[in-house]
C-alpha cells in the first residue's frame, strides 16, 4: 500500500491552482470537469501520480467558502532553506502565517504559510549535513 493524494476542498479552483503551482512550486497534473456531479478535481504534485503522493484540489461548483473545522492540522513539504522559501513566498504575495525558525523545544527549522482556503502547510528544512574535511 501507499498514500495516493490528500483531498482539499477550495472555494476557487483557479486561484488555489495558482498557489500549489505558483507558489510552493508543484506541477498541475490533470484537471477535470464533472459536470452531472457539479464539480472539478485538479491534481497537483512535485512528482507524477504514480511515483509520489499528490494533493487533489475538489471544487464542489457554487461552493465560495468551507470551515475547515478543528480536525485537520497541516501539510508539510520539505524545503533546503525555510528563511529563502518564506522570503520568496511573501515576495510572490504568499501569506506566512509563523516566520521560520527553530520549532518550539527543538533545532529543526520550520515556517506555515497559508493557502487561499485558509489550509497550513508546514515548511520544514532539510537538515543540514556537516561536510566533511578531506
Amino acid at each position: 500500500m501507499r498514500l495516493l493524494h490528500t483531498m482539499l476542498r477550495v472555494g476557487n479552483l483557479d486561484r488555489s491552482i495558482a498557489f500549489y503551482t505558483d507558489i510552493l512550486g508543484m506541477r498541475l497534473l490533470r484537471r477535470n470537469d464533472y459536470p452531472e456531479g457539479k464539480f472539478t478535481l485538479a491534481f497537483v504534485g512535485y512528482e507524477d501520480e504514480a511515483n509520489g503522493a499528490v494533493i487533489e484540489l475538489t471544487h464542489n461548483w457554487g461552493v465560495e467558502h468551507y470551515e475547515l473545522g478543528s480536525g485537520f492540522g497541516h501539510l508539510a513539504v520539505s524545503v533546503d532553506d525555510a528563511y529563502a522559501a518564506c522570503a520568496a513566498m511573501k515576495a510572490q504575495g504568499g501569506k506566512v502565517v509563523r516566520e521560520a525558525g527553530p520549532m518550539k523545544g527543538g533545532s529543526t527549522v520550520i515556517a506555515f504559510v497559508e493557502d487561499p482556503d485558509g489550509y497550513k502547510i508546514e515548511l520544514i528544512e532539510k537538515a543540514q549535513k556537516a561536510s566533511s574535511a578531506g
